[in-house]
């Protein structure tokens, strides 16, 4: 029965903004929280092992769906918890609002037990963060903060002692609509014309994409057309960029292939659109323009010719009538010549991957990778592990416009896949979740495999288990450092999760690959896969420095695999076809 606390208050608050779930783990001063969640219809609780997985979770649902999502930690320890979570959802901006609770009011201060300072804890990850500390302040910082977590997008926080969240409300719910940050950022005329200018001055452009493209890919490719320009992207924008590209040439950085750094340091101007690339060192210096709706970001990585406020497709929509057609055959052959450069970098290695790739054992984890690509779902969302992983779908998962590939790509952290595919499934429960999990990542949060099989989502879980921390290793070797403490004991993984319950394959031999990819895609709960793939099968960036390769030299017996292959060898042959010679 409704008790009409300040909790339930802060619960209908949610409810009106649109949230239906929390993510968390019950008990202690989150109590009262947890009981009005029990009360009040439109909303679930979803229990998790671990509050990390709970705002890991959270992250994903909103990244997905775009909207508020919603995750909590008790006192102490719970709170400590949620910091990795929402570092990647503020890094990722991902609307989360975390519920932070915090110990009897009275003993704020004391040193009690499980006491900390939530809103010192949360500083570097967000500006929000507010501790309700009477009863008279709810619900109107529990309206700031979801309209703040909407209207960065990013993480805020909000600290609830366990004591005033059981006391009596004052007041209603605040039940008025909330607003996301979705306004169009259009471009000042000045700046229009100046970038104008600028393109029409040059007479080799190229252009680097990021996540801030995702509304632009037609006018992207249109501008691209226009003045014959090599399209590079980073990962993030990769889902949004690559698909339906004549222009493409690949990605820069430590997981880069194909032609991009090539592209981006041999044209006259370049244009980062929509990007924030942190590895400024793969960056050409001189004759960048940035274009991006987040004035915060403009010329923090690379000094800029031009400096330019808008979202990516308003800005190119305004600019591209000013742009004159390219007729010059010096700007069709840098064109041509960088995606033969494409092709032929994600040709080389071809040899070398086909070769009795269907009869090596351990399988090569690209192997995995590749048949992952062929079998999935053409509007599956693929979860990726920080790591290795994260090479493989940069290079194997091929975007349509339709999937997703979410990761932990601007925080890094380990062990995010399995409780981003749980937040997947809540935000696309239609949807075929696919998490890429190595098994350095799966094994720190282990436990989530519980929560998968407790609330029946529909996630493949393929585990690419070479018992290695294989970027770890690889960092290492370039450094010319032996690998120390990078190898650990085989698990069977398969076993463990047939254990807890669940539907389990393991996969020893490459002719068993495709055969139990599809039989767990076609499955409609939870399903793992444990393949065991080679710990020698590495791949280093397409770009590194001559120390680095003579590092690299000093660590000998490994398989070093250098740019990508799988779907976009045909992809870029193709290109380079549909492109005229100069």
């Amino acid at each position: 029965m409704a008790r009409n606390t300040v909790a339930e208050q802060l619960v209908r608050t949610l409810v009106a903004a649109g949230v239906t779930r929390i993510y968390g783990v019950v008990g202690d001063s989150l109590n009262p929280v947890v009981d009005a969640v029990r009360e009040i219809d439109g909303i679930e609780w979803i229990h998790v092992r671990n509050e990390e997985a709970a705002a890991f979770a959270a992250s994903a649902q909103a990244q997905i769906d775009g909207r508020l999502a919603v995750c909590a930690g008790s006192c102490g320890p719970g709170n400590t918890h949620l910091v990795q979570g929402l570092y990647d959802a503020q890094r990722s901006g991902a609307p989360v609002l975390a519920i932070a609770s915090h110990i009897p009011s009275r003993q704020i201060g004391t040193g009690y037990f499980q006491e900390t300072h939530p809103e010192r804890l949360f500083a570097d990850v967000t500006e929000f963060r507010e501790l309700v500390s009477e009863a008279e302040q709810m619900p109107r910082l529990a309206r700031i903060a979801v309209q703040h977590a909407l209207g960065t997008p990013g993480a805020a926080v909000l600290v609830l002692p366990g004591d005033i969240a059981g006391r009596k409300a004052v007041g209603p719910a605040d039940t008025s609509p909330v607003a996301a940050g979705r306004a169009t950022a259009w471009p000042a005329e000045d700046d229009v014309r100046a970038l104008a200018e600028l393109i029409n001055a040059a007479d080799k452009v190229a252009l680097f994409c990021g996540a801030g493209a995702r509304e632009a890919h037609d006018e992207v490719m249109a501008l691209a057309g226009r003045v014959h320009a090599p399209v590079g992207h980073t990962l993030r924008g990769k889902e949004w960029i690559q698909y339906d590209n004549p222009y493409d040439v690949g990605m820069i950085g430590l997981l880069g292939y194909g032609a991009c750094f090539e592209a981006l340091h041999g044209a006259d101007l370049v244009l980062m659109l929509g990007c924030d690339f942190p590895y400024d060192d793969f960056l050409p210096r001189k004759n960048v323009v940035q274009v991006d709706h987040d004035p915060r970001r403009l010329g923090r990585r690379v000094p800029l010719r031009l400096a330019v406020h808008g979202d990516v497709a308003a800005t190119l929509r305004a600019v591209r009538p000013l742009v004159g057609e390219r007729t010059a055959a010096s700007a069709t052959r840098f064109l041509h010549e960088m995606l033969a450069r494409h092709e032929r970098a994600l040709t080389k290695v071809v040899d070398a991957y086909t070769r009795d790739i269907e009869h090596h054992t351990p399988v090569h984890p690209e192997y995995v990778a590749r048949i992952l690509d062929e079998e999935a779902d053409g509007d599956t969302v693929f979860t990726v592990d920080t790591g290795m992983n994260n090479v493989w779908a940069a290079r194997y998962l091929t975007p349509n416009g339709r999937r997703r590939v979410i990761g932990s790509f601007t925080h890094g952290s380990m062990a995010n896949a399995l409780p981003h595919a749980i937040g997947a499934a809540y935000a696309a429960p239609d949807r075929k979740i696919v998490s890429l999990s190595g098994d350095g990542g799966l094994s720190m949060l282990l436990g989530e495999l519980i929560t998968v099989h407790q609330h029946d989502l529909p996630i493949t879980t393929v585990v690419f288990d070479n018992s290695s921390l294989g970027m770890v290793k690889l960092e290492m070797m370039v450094d010319g450092m032996p690998s120390f403490q990078t190898d650990h004991p085989r698990v069977d993984y398969a076993a463990v999760a047939g254990a807890i319950g669940m539907r389990a394959l393991r996969v020893e031999s490459p002719d068993r690959v495709r055969e139990a990819l599809r039989e767990a895609l076609a499955a409609p709960g939870p399903v793992l896969v444990d393949v065991v793939t080679d710990p020698n099968a590495l791949s280093i960036p397409s770009r590194i420095t001559a120390d680095q390769v003579a590092g690299f030299a000093l660590s000998a017996g490994r398989t070093v695999l250098r740019g990508g292959v799988g779907a976009m060898v045909d992809m870029a042959r193709s290109n380079l076809r549909n492109i005229p010679r100069p």
